[in-house]
């Protein structure tokens, strides 16, 4: 069990100002078998900001929010204390569905959100004519393997390198990009070929050396988690399955359900943009 403190800040400053703004934050992790929330608060500047609280398609907890008077500064900072205790077993033979109950009408139906490629997992006809011949012979967890070993050995991570835009057939045409792009990329080598997968967004404590209450600079992060008869995670950035220092915030078909923070807005003729995560191991 892992217990982390995470503070989140995004702050927007327009260039001239805003007259109304409605907006969405998806920045409180999930409580589930894996994870507890134990505390979380959203507090968005400026104060007059009416906010309000509900769960998506998803199950995300989204914190929404408009200000309909003028401001020229947004700011949205998340607290969360949260413990983590994930358990990733190497899953018996018997436990892993075959091929042909992957095409059952039941799981088809079952998994219908995860299926279907997004318009940001589409890999695109190269890696769809490549993926077949990394999967024969294989079973869908040996297959699922197989392709996050695959990725390993053509794609780069390169930090700046695509936009949030991008989708996994441009990640995949220049071989490199961000966890979001291994994210998709992988997924939609997965749905390609039949395997449930889906998107996961959260955070990630970057460094294990430090010690208990020293406070690092985290990140946001992305990863996959994919259905063989039990859901898995694969976090294809660090080429290992999540842990301890992964927290979960929320699940989506690909990034555009999952964004941390989206909104429309009137005026403001751009803006600068600051992101700072901290993290705090407190046992």
């Amino acid at each position: 069990m892992t217990r982390l403190s995470i503070v989140h800040r995004t702050a927007y400053k327009y260039n001239k100002r805003v007259t109304l703004s409605y907006n969405e934050a998806r920045m409180t992790p999930l409580t589930d078998s894996q994870q507890v929330v134990l505390e979380s608060v959203v507090k968005v500047s400026p104060s007059q900001a009416a906010v309000s609280t509900y769960r998506d398609y998803w199950g995300t907890r989204v914190t929404a929010f408009d200000m309909q008077m003028p401001h020229e500064n947004l700011e949205v900072v998340s607290n969360i204390t949260v413990e983590v205790h994930r358990a990733e077993k190497i899953p018996a033979e018997a436990d892993i569905v075959g091929w042909d109950d992957l095409k059952s009408p039941e799981t088809l139906d079952a998994f219908s959100d995860w299926l279907p490629q997004s318009r940001l997992s589409g890999p695109g006809d190269e890696v769809l004519g490549i993926i077949p011949d990394v999967v024969a012979g294989k079973n869908p967890h040996e297959a699922a393997m197989a392709i996050f070993a695959w990725m390993r050995g053509e794609m780069t991570y390169m930090s700046g390198s695509t936009a949030v835009t991008t989708n996994a057939e441009e990640a995949w045409g220049q071989r490199q990009g961000v966890c979001q792009d291994l994210a998709h990329l992988a997924i939609g080598a997965l749905r390609s070929c039949g395997i449930p997968a889906r998107y996961v967004s959260g955070y990630l404590h970057p460094r294990s050396s430090a010690g208990i209450g020293e406070t690092v600079a985290g990140q946001s992060h992305a990863w996959l988690e994919w259905w063989d008869g039990d859901w898995r995670s694969w976090d294809p950035t660090n080429h290992k399955p999540a842990g301890d220092f992964h927290v979960t915030v929320a699940r989506g078909r690909d990034y555009r359900d999952v964004s941390p923070l989206k909104g429309i807005l009137s005026g403001g003729g751009g803006s600068a943009l600051k992101v700072s995560v901290e993290i705090t191991q407190l046992a």
